[in-house]
C-alpha cells in the first residue's frame, strides 16, 4: 500500500530547482557589515552537525535583522532560509521567512517576495496547517503569473497541488497539477514532469479513476528511465510501487506482485529504506491475497523493523494491520487481535484519523467481542472525516476566493490611488498652464504697450521732424523775404541817397546843407532798419537752437516719468546745432546708445 512518504520525497528537489532566483552578490558592492554576516552563512555550510550550522545561521540572521533593508541583505536572508530548511529548523525557517516577507513587501522585491511566500507555505505544510500553506502557495502563484515566470509558477502549482491532495481536494488538485504538467512539459523539465505525473496518478487513484492512474504512473516511469542513474533508480521504484498499488485496488494481484518485484530490483534497504520497506510490505500483502505465503510473515516483520527504525507512524500502523490480516488467514485469532490492538493504539496516540479509521476496521473484523463498539466508533469517525474532507475542500475554495477578493480590493484601491494621482497631476499641470498663460498674457500686454509707446514715440519724432521741416521752410522764406527787402528796399534807398549826396557835394548853400542833413538822418534810419533786421536774424537763430534742445529735454523727461528705469542725458552746448540738419539731429532719438 502507498504511504505518505511519496509526497515528501521530492520536496527538497522542488526547492532546489527554484534556488536560481537568488541573485549573486557583487563583491564590489558589499559593505563591511554585509561581509560580516555573509561570512557566518559560508561558515555554516562547512559544518557537518545541524547544531553547529544552526548556531552560525542564528548569528547571521540576528545580524541581518538589525541591518538595513538592502538587496544584498535580502539575498543573504534567502540563503539563510535554504540552510534552515536543510537542517529542518522550523523555527529558524519561520522567523527568517517572516522577515524576508516583510522586507520584500516593503520594497516590492518580487523575486524574494515569491521565495518568502513559498517558504511560508513550506513551513505551514511541515506543521500540518494546510490551509495556511495553500494560501501562501496561491499568493506565490498569482505573483508568478503576473511576472510571467513559467519555471517558478510550475513549481508552485506542483506544491499547491500536493497540498490540495493532502487536504482531500482531489478535483482541485487534478486541475492544479494538470496546469503544472503542461508548464513542465513546455519547459522540458523531465525531473519535475515525472514527479507531477506521480502525484497526478495518486489523485486519479483517489478519484477511483484507476485506468487513468496507471497511465500517469506508467508515463512517469517512462520519463524516470531517461533520468540520471541515481535519481532514475529511486523514481522508477516509486513508479513501480504506485502501479502495483493501483493493481491492488483493481484486485489484479499478479500484476501488482510483478511491479513490486521490479521495484525491489531497483532499490535497496540502504539507499532508500523507507521505499524499500513499502515495496516489501506491499509485495507481502499482495502475495497474501493470492494465498501465497512463501516468505511470510518474515517479509512483514522485515518491513516493520525498518519502519520502526525510521519512526514512520502511518507505515508502522499499516505493517501491524497486515500482520493482523496474515494471522487471521492463519486462523490465529489471538495473535491477529494483538497486532490489530497495537495498530489501533499507535494510531490513536499519533492522532492520525485515517490510521485510526483503518485500525478500527481491522479490529472490528478480528475482535468479535468488541466488534460492536469498534463499528460504532468507526462510523462516528468516518462521518466526521467525511465532513472534515468536505470542509477542507470548501476551505481551500474559500481561501482562494478570499485571496482573489483581497487582491481585487487591492487592485481597486490601487486604481483609485492611481486615479487620484492622475487628477492631482492633471490639476497641477492645468494650474501651471494657467499661470504660464496669464504670465504670457501679461508679457504680451507689456510688449504691446511698449510697441504702442514706441509707435507713439516714432509718431512724435515724425511730427517733430515735420514741424522742424515747416520751420526750416518758413526760415528759408523769411531769408528770401529779407533778401528781397534788402535788395528792393534798403539797397534802393541807399542808392538814391548816394545819388543825392553826389549831387549836393558841389553845393555849399544853406539849402544844400539842410538837404545833406536830412539825407544823413535818412542814413541813420536805414542803419536802424539794418540793425533791426540783424537782431531779428540773431533772435531766430537762438529760437531755433533753443527749440531743438527744449524738444529733446521734454521728450526725455516724459520717458523718465513713464518708466522705472533711471534716465540720464546730456546735451552738448558746444555743438553748433544750427548747422546740423534735422534728419541727423533726430536720427538717434529714442534708440539706446552704443556700449
Amino acid at each position: 500500500m502507498r504511504t505518505k512518504f511519496i509526497l515528501y520525497l521530492f520536496t527538497l528537489l522542488s526547492i532546489l530547482s527554484c534556488s536560481k532566483e537568488a541573485k549573486k552578490d557583487s563583491n564590489n558592492s558589499k559593505s563591511e557589515v554585509y561581509n560580516d554576516y555573509d561570512k557566518y552563512i559560508e561558515l555554516s555550510k562547512s559544518k557537518k552537525l545541524p547544531k553547529d550550522k544552526k548556531i552560525l545561521l542564528d548569528i547571521a540572521y540576528n545580524k541581518i535583522k538589525v541591518f538595513k533593508n538592502t538587496p544584498e541583505a535580502r539575498n543573504s536572508l534567502s540563503k539563510i532560509i535554504y540552510e534552515y530548511y536543510f537542517i529542518n529548523d522550523l523555527e529558524g525557517l519561520e522567523n527568517s521567512s517572516k522577515l524576508l516577507l516583510k522586507n520584500s513587501s516593503s520594497t516590492n522585491d518580487s523575486i524574494n517576495l515569491g521565495l518568502a511566500y513559498r517558504t511560508k507555505a513550506l513551513y505551514f505544510n511541515n506543521i500540518k496547517v494546510l490551509d495556511s500553506s495553500f494560501k501562501y502557495y496561491f499568493k506565490a502563484e498569482r505573483l508568478y503569473l503576473f511576472l510571467k515566470d513559467k519555471e517558478k509558477l510550475a513549481n508552485v502549482l506542483l506544491n499547491k497541488g500536493k497540498i490540495q491532495y493532502k487536504g482531500a481536494d482531489n478535483l482541485g488538485a487534478d486541475l492544479t497539477l494538470t496546469r503544472a504538467y503542461n508548464l513542465f512539459n513546455e519547459l522540458n523539465d523531465d525531473g519535475n514532469l515525472s514527479e507531477t505525473l506521480i502525484v497526478l496518478g495518486n489523485v486519479s487513484e483517489e478519484l477511483k479513476e484507476f485506468d487513468k492512474a496507471i497511465v500517469y504512473h506508467s508515463k512517469a516511469l517512462e520519463i524516470a528511465s531517461e533520468l540520471d542513474k541515481t535519481d532514475s533508480q529511486n523514481r522508477k521504484s516509486i513508479c513501480y510501487n504506485n502501479i502495483g498499488f493501483v493493481y491492488i485496488k483493481l484486485n489484479d494481484f499478479p500484476k501488482a506482485i510483478n511491479n513490486f518485484n521490479q521495484g525491489l530490483q531497483n532499490t535497496s534497504g540502504k539507499d532508500n529504506p523507507d521505499l524499500y520497506a513499502n515495496l516489501l510490505d506491499n509485495l507481502a500483502y499482495s502475495k497474501l491475497q493470492i494465498k501465497d505465503t512463501s516468505g511470510l510473515p518474515q517479509m512483514f516483520f522485515k518491513a516493520l523493523k525498518i519502519r520502526d527504525s525510521l519512526q514512520t507512524t502511518s507505515s508502522i500502523v499499516l505493517s501491524n494491520i497486515h500482520l493482523s490480516k496474515y494471522y487471521t488467514f492463519k486462523k490465529e485469532s489471538l495473535v491477529s487481535q494483538k497486532y490489530a490492538a497495537i495498530a489501533l493504539k499507535i494510531a490513536k496516540k499519533a492522532k492520525i484519523p485515517n490510521d485510526v479509521l483503518v485500525s478500527l476496521h481491522q479490529a472490528s473484523e478480528v475482535d468479535n467481542i468488541n466488534a460492536v463498539d469498534y463499528n460504532k466508533e468507526y462510523i462516528i469517525l468516518s462521518d466526521s472525516l467525511q465532513l472534515a474532507e468536505r470542509k477542507s475542500k470548501d476551505r481551500f475554495a474559500r481561501l482562494q476566493l478570499e485571496t482573489d477578493e483581497i487582491i481585487q480590493e487591492k487592485d481597486v484601491l490601487e486604481d483609485r490611488n492611481r486615479a487620484l494621482l492622475y487628477v492631482f497631476v492633471v490639476s497641477f499641470i492645468l494650474v501651471g498652464l494657467l499661470f504660464v498663460v496669464r504670465a504670457q498674457r501679461a508679457r504680451t500686454r507689456e510688449l504691446l504697450f511698449k510697441q504702442a509707446q514706441q509707435k507713439a514715440n516714432e509718431e512724435i519724432f515724425n511730427l517733430m521732424m515735420s514741424q522742424q521741416s515747416i520751420i526750416d521752410e518758413s526760415r528759408n522764406k523769411e531769408k528770401k523775404r529779407l533778401a528781397q527787402d534788402l535788395h528792393d528796399g534798403i539797397l534802393g534807398r541807399m542808392f538814391g541817397l548816394r545819388l543825392n549826396l553826389d549831387s549836393l557835394n558841389s553845393n555849399i548853400d544853406v539849402e544844400s546843407a539842410k538837404m545833406r542833413h536830412e539825407l544823413l538822418n535818412e542814413l541813420k534810419t536805414i542803419e536802424q532798419d539794418i540793425r533791426e533786421i540783424s537782431h531779428d536774424l540773431n533772435r531766430e537763430k537762438l529760437v531755433l537752437i533753443n527749440n531743438f534742445v527744449s524738444i529733446v529735454h521734454n521728450l526725455l523727461e516724459d520717458q523718465k516719468s513713464l518708466h522705472e528705469a533711471a534716465v540720464s542725458y546730456n546735451i552738448d552746448t558746444t555743438i553748433n546745432w544750427d548747422k546740423i540738419g534735422n534728419a541727423i539731429k533726430f536720427l538717434g532719438v529714442g534708440k539706446p546708445l552704443p556700449e
